[in-house]
């Protein structure tokens, strides 16, 4: 990218100091544009989900790798729960949705405890695994909670045949008035479709494994046995292995990356599969380069500037994200290396400007903790509205958990020096309350910022992006309003 009549900026900058100018362009539409990441994961959005605990999970993963991103699993979850949502992950089909279901004899306050568990809102009602109602929110108004499902489900069930066309498909529902059917390959259910859901399918490609299967990612932290960790997660099947520590510039991170990329060779020569090392954060063009230097495939950006993190009100370290990227991503490339754009970004316009400023993706945590996936529980504030609840993993919560092992003295000491948000209300956005809608409203933002630019893919758009300065009243002006004056 370049900035607007040669511009040197004099401080550094955040997303809300600069704008993207127009081009002459010859991209005619959005859906030209190919969002395939450069960095070969094999993701085909530029998406990634934070390894936070309260929005990585198995329905977080299998959800976005659908529609092409990744999620990345905390390091802090016990190993034998990561093996777990690997196989879960891997075992979703990667067309039709997960369902929710529930036997014919369970009563309706257990099939509305599920409910929330996915955006379609609704479940399969299964008697020995075949799928003979459906069963949602509304049937369950005004009944007693005591009452069976087969009392209130859909009895009338249309179902899809697997390798059905997404029109043929989207026009059955369309004609009997569903919002959700089963896909069943004789009386085995493969999953279910949504209207919506099959729009998606035809917009979207999943990001997939050499085999097929939806990718997942995990991370792992510098402290204990981070090569036998690292080769554990890799036995597991995840698809990028994230070497995670708040101060990604250090000696100790120095030290056990390239244990890590060392395992990731071994498993590469005995599998065949070269599984991307990505390592952070860092904010400063040294530190992308030694961690390119000591075997990362791609540098994480990004010291403070995430929803749940104090660091910088605390320590008064970090950079605006911006600048941090924007410098970090000349020198990785420079290493022959990628880097991901972590947290600070809360419009869509950001996402486009953090690609613009040579992210090859963008790493994305707090604004997804409110949706229906994330791994939270779903709850109601006493006006009725929707939230979960997140925390940063730095916080007292977060550290708890991770620190479960130690003794009692180590972990009091340990809690002395706790930052970051250990609980905050992430409401549901009514108009967008699944994770897919979140990625539906960032996608077309990008894609369209990509068209301004006369870009087709994200390389295009590293070179032909050009950015000018403004201040608070230039940032103002482009919100939009939805009052009068």
């Amino acid at each position: 990218m370049e900035f607007l009549g040669g511009l040197q900026p004099a401080h550094d900058l955040t997303y809300n100091d600069v704008f993207m100018v127009p081009n002459r362009s010859a991209v005619a539409s959005r859906m030209d544009v190919d969002l395939t990441t450069p960095d070969r994961v094999g993701t085909t959005l530029p998406l990634v989900v934070a390894n936070m605990t309260a929005v990585a999970g198995r329905r977080m993963a299998e959800t976005v790798a659908r529609r092409g991103a990744v999620a990345v699993l905390p390091q802090d979850i016990p190993l034998a729960a990561i093996r777990d949502t690997v196989a879960a992950v891997k075992a979703s089909h990667p067309v039709y949705e997960t369902p929710i279901t529930i036997t014919p004899d369970a009563p309706v306050a257990e099939v509305l405890s599920l409910m929330g568990k996915r955006a379609h809102r609704a479940a399969v009602v299964l008697d020995r695994d075949r799928p003979v109602g459906v069963v949602t929110e509304g049937d369950c108004t005004d009944v007693d909670r005591f009452a069976q499902v087969r009392d209130v489900m859909t009895e009338d069930l249309t179902t899809v045949a697997a390798g059905t066309d997404v029109r043929d498909a989207f026009e059955a529902l369309e004609g009997a008035h569903l919002g959700l059917a089963p896909v069943v390959d004789g009386e085995r259910m493969l999953g279910v479709v949504t209207r919506t859901g099959l729009l998606r399918s035809a917009i979207y490609t999943p990001a997939l494994d050499a085999q097929g299967r939806l990718l997942v990612g995990a991370a792992v932290g510098i402290n204990g046995d981070v090569r036998g960790k690292a080769a554990e997660l890799l036995g597991c099947g995840v698809d990028v292995l994230v070497v995670d520590t708040a101060h990604g510039h250090q000696e100790k991170m120095l030290e056990v990356l390239p244990q890590v990329v060392a395992v990731r060779d071994a498993h590469a020569d005995s599998t065949g599969l070269r599984v991307p090392v990505v390592a952070g954060n860092v904010v400063s063009a040294d530190g992308a380069r030694d961690l390119a230097g000591a075997g990362a495939d791609i540098v994480k950006v990004g010291v403070g500037p995430g929803a749940m993190c104090t660091t910088r009100m605390m320590t008064g370290v970090g950079r605006p994200q911006f600048s941090a990227v924007l410098e970090c991503a000349a020198a990785a490339k420079d290493s022959g290396a990628h880097v991901w754009a972590d947290g600070g970004v809360k419009y869509p316009r950001d996402v486009a400007l953090a690609l613009a400023g040579g992210a090859a993706s963008v790493m994305i945590g707090s604004w997804l903790a409110g949706t229906y996936e994330s791994p939270g529980d779903l709850m109601r504030d006493g006006d009725g509205r929707l939230y979960k609840e997140s925390f940063g993993m730095a916080s007292a919560r977060a550290v708890r958990h991770r620190t479960r092992e130690r003794s009692a003295f180590d972990r009091a000491r340990m809690s002395l020096f706790e930052e970051g948000i250990s609980s905050s209300k992430m409401y549901l956005d009514p108009e967008r309350p699944g994770v897919e809608d979140v990625v539906d409203q960032i996608v077309s933002g990008v894609r369209s910022a990509f068209t301004y630019a006369g870009a087709a893919t994200i390389g295009q758009f590293h070179a032909r992006a050009v950015l000018g300065l403004q201040g608070a009243a230039g940032y103002d002006e482009g919100r939009p309003r939805d009052t009068s004056w």
